[in-house]
């Protein structure tokens, strides 16, 4: 208690009496932060304040006394207007550095006690709180009704908070970033958050908030509606007319999203310079493919798409992989990594059963240097709305031994060789950590050349994808650097449904609430297509647990491979995507 009664001090001499030398807005720590303007603007009126080491640190917690606290200074009006009685709270003692603010507070109706007659000063603020004071003490009532079409979590708002809720959604003070159809309401409310809706509640700083961490209530609810397109077991890229019907048909029966493979097979599906220069083919070669030459498909597809409100995000399918006897592996067979015993080979069953696939070792410069020239040629000469990778981004468990592998570990462990169990933690955090590090790498080129560009990504679940391809995904967008997730959830029947739940699942949960999260959704393979009602019930499902939408793999069996006759199966399609909707994104086009 005496430690928590001297931090509330030292917070009281920073939020109103710190000199005015610390009331200035340079604040080292908010320069990329997406409320920056809202902070400045509320600092220069001396409404909120930073740190003596010009730090504002904008993810701290809030407590009710601290909000307390900046309620009073934002408000004088109502402040200044109670209207009820001042009651003496038990848990408040007479010399505790906010007992003002909070009894000023509470008479202007923007905070409340509890039942036992406390306060509770120190508890911090869930943000669902924040704006229901914020709608009670400013008097907000609302006139519409919320629905899921706003908040995909709206079920997660207590009832005694609805109509708040509604009051300052429909107000835009619900800020919510970085996704604006997700309130987190149980969240404990930051600093910066704390500040955007303060910004957002007030006249002269309204506005200084981007529209897309804004709930718009007047919309229609947003959502995913992606499918893969791919070579295998397919000829829709390979044929201009028959992508452009495709395309299409895609959009009439409203789906939003397409992601084309642009790498399989060891080849570009795209004219690429950097394919051309590397192997002397800047498309697909192979008889199979004759359809991509003398054409530039992703230009097609973009045109077409873009044109029906469509996203097209480029899926580099094959990553770090590569077939055994393709031109890029046998020209670099240096960038080949292997396993203890020095094998090379990856699992047959990875491509058709016949190639054998070998893996580029991903920590090697080269190898991430071939990476990041075909990303930015995607992006600097087409009109993408992002790109996206899967789990051959990431490198197979077995993998790492080859030498440069080796030395790099022995460089920063002491000399020491790395484990001679793969599945060593320490090794297997190791490579992780320098997957991420590359990760870090791409996602700064891209935004650097257009920042608008998203970075998707298509993993299996964890804990498979980590404990199989080190792709901890979860903590790669919990960093920043994954900006949409589409898990690969490709059972049937209830083992789908328990598998999405997000209250048994962690990482999904905290995905879901964190960046727009998609689940893939299997409609069937060529031999195996699935019956329309079972990917009708996992549609319902996805959408029961809040989810961003999904993407279907692959674009074959949505129709042209299926069960029922072509017509059933398309009017099946249309009961679920009845309406035209924009896809969920945190970068809108």
């Amino acid at each position: 208690m005496r430690r928590a009664w001297i931090f509330g001090l030292l917070t009281v001499l920073i939020l109103t009496i710190v000199p005015p030398a610390f009331s200035q807005s340079k604040f080292t720590d908010i320069q990329n932060h997406w409320a920056r303007s809202c902070i400045e603007s509320l600092t220069q009126k001396s409404i909120i304040r930073g740190f003596p080491n010009n730090q504002f640190r904008p993810d701290d917690p809030v407590t009710r006394s601290q909000f307390a606290a900046m309620v009073v200074n934002a408000f004088p009006d109502q402040i200044n207007s109670p209207t009820r009685n001042l009651v003496q709270f038990k848990d408040i003692a007479a010399n505790y550095w906010a007992k003002d603010a909070i009894e000023k507070a509470y008479r202007s109706n923007f905070f409340s006690g509890f039942d036992d007659g406390t306060f509770r000063p120190e508890l911090q603020i869930p943000r669902v709180q924040a704006l229901t004071a914020l709608a009670n003490g400013l008097k907000l009532k609302p006139t519409i009704e919320l629905s899921n079409k706003v908040f995909a979590d709206l079920q997660d708002v207590p009832n005694y908070a609805k109509s708040a809720i509604a009051a300052t959604t429909e107000r835009q003070i619900s800020v919510s970033f970085p996704n604006a159809q997700r309130l987190n309401p149980n969240r404990v409310a930051s600093r910066g958050e704390i500040a955007a809706f303060l910004c957002q509640a007030l006249p002269d700083t309204k506005g200084l908030i981007s529209d897309r961490y804004l709930p718009k209530p007047e919309l229609q609810a947003r959502e995913i509606r992606g499918v893969w397109l791919t070579n295998i077991d397919s000829d829709v890229l390979f044929d201009k007319a028959r992508l452009s019907n495709a395309v299409s048909e895609l959009a009439r029966l409203n789906f939003n999203t397409l992601y084309p493979t642009v790498l399989n097979w060891g080849y570009t599906l795209y004219p690429s310079q950097v394919m051309k220069q590397e192997i002397g083919f800047a498309v697909d070669p192979r008889p199979v493919a004759a359809g991509l030459q003398n054409r530039d498909m992703l230009k097609e597809m973009i045109a077409e798409a873009h044109q029906k409100d469509m996203a097209v995000i480029p899926w580099f399918e094959f990553g770090f992989m590569a077939p055994k006897e393709s031109e890029i592996a046998q020209k670099h067979r240096d960038w080949w990594t292997q396993k203890r015993d020095g094998s090379v080979d990856y699992e047959p069953s990875a491509l058709d059963g016949k190639q054998i696939p070998i893996w580029f070792n991903p920590l090697k410069p080269e190898v991430q240097q071939y990476i990041l020239n075909l990303v930015s040629e995607v992006v600097e000469n087409y009109d993408v709305d992002g790109i996206q990778f899967d789990d051959h981004f990431g490198l197979p468990v077995s993998f790492g031994y080859d030498d440069y592998t080796v030395n790099l570990y022995k460089q920063e462990h002491s000399g020491k060789a790395p484990p001679d169990n793969a599945q060593d933690a320490e090794w297997m955090r190791w490579r992780s950590n320098k997957l991420q590090a590359f990760l870090t790498q791409l996602f700064q080129t891209v935004k650097a050349k257009k920042n608008n560009v998203l970075i998707s990504l298509s993993p299996l679940d964890l804990p498979y994808a980590y404990e199989t391809f080190l792709v901890d995904w979860h903590k790669w967008e919990q960093a920043g650097l994954v900006e949409e997730v589409i898990p690969q959830i490709y059972f049937q029947g209830q083992k789908f449904v328990d598998r999405i739940n997000p209250n048994t699942w962690e990482t999904l949960r905290a995905a879901r609430d964190h960046i727009p999260t998609a689940i893939g959704v299997l409609s069937g393979l060529s031999s195996t297509p699935r019956p329309i009602d079972e990917l009708q019930r996992q549609v319902k499902a996805v959408r029961d647990q809040g989810y961003d939408g999904m993407s279907f793999f692959f674009y074959e069996t949505l129709w042209n491979k299926s069960p029922e006759p072509t017509e059933i199966r398309k009017a099946g399609w249309q009961s679920l995507f009845k309406q035209k909707v924009q896809r969920t994104s945190v970068i809108n086009r």
